[in-house]
């Protein structure tokens, strides 16, 4: 633990929470649009089945965190893999979020199969993308949940660098944020935009010094 008290450590550390808070609440924005897009009686399933599978696939990229590290050139491909999701939020954020739904608000959508119900019933985005079935909508959010789980472990693991107690504590922190907060996460990033912006920043500062790392890396490997 004494690896915590130093200034690089604590910058470290506060860089790791920032990007488990900005890519929980991205994920529960993914959950909360497909749910929104399947008929109204199966969305809690689609809500319960979709954070499962973003906490159970935080777990297993974090347990094989150490082997994946270890591999020649993921850390490059990891850095770019990030700037890719750094451009991503970007996009978002411009538009300022307009449509998007947490899996709360999710529940009450116009229900795509032809009832709509109270809350944001206008959301003419939902209404107007037809109803998905409980598997698609399952299968799109998995699809995301790979890439975003694995972004947010090489995330982490790209700020905590040569800490593996912040290493642990930020994957640890990933997977109860995505289990017990992500959707108060979502509204307060779409209700605070800025935290957004931060967040940005931090993932790209982290996914540039990846890539120069990485780059590093592969031409000592191929010296």
């Amino acid at each position: 633990m004494t690896d915590l008290f130093t200034a690089e450590a604590l910058a470290a550390l506060l860089q790791v929470i920032a990007i488990d808070l900005v890519l929980a609440g991205d994920n529960a924005i993914v959950v909360g649009m497909a749910a929104a897009a399947v008929p109204l009686a199966q969305r809690r399933k689609v809500i319960f089945w979709g954070i499962a599978a973003a906490m159970g696939l935080r777990v297993f990229f974090a347990l094989i965190t150490t082997q994946l590290l270890a591999i020649i050139g993921l850390t490059l491909a990891g850095g770019v893999l990030l700037l890719w999701v750094c451009w991503k939020m970007f996009r978002e954020l411009r538009s300022h979020g307009a449509d998007e739904i947490a899996p709360d608000e999710a529940m009450d959508a116009p229900d795509p199969s032809g009832t709509v119900t109270a809350g944001v019933a206008g959301n003419a985005a939902v209404a107007a993308a037809g109803a998905t079935t409980f598997g698609a909508a399952i299968w799109q959010i998995v699809v995301a949940d790979v890439s975003m789980s694995l972004d947010n472990v090489l995330a982490v693991a790209g700020a905590a660098k040569e800490h593996p107690t912040i290493l642990v504590i930020g994957l640890v922190l990933s997977v109860v944020l995505m289990g017990a907060a992500a959707n108060m996460i979502a509204h307060v990033l779409h209700k605070h935009r800025w935290i957004g912006w931060v967040g940005l920043a931090i993932i790209s500062y982290v996914a540039l010094d990846m890539i120069w790392r990485g780059s590093n890396e592969v031409l000592r490997h191929m010296a």
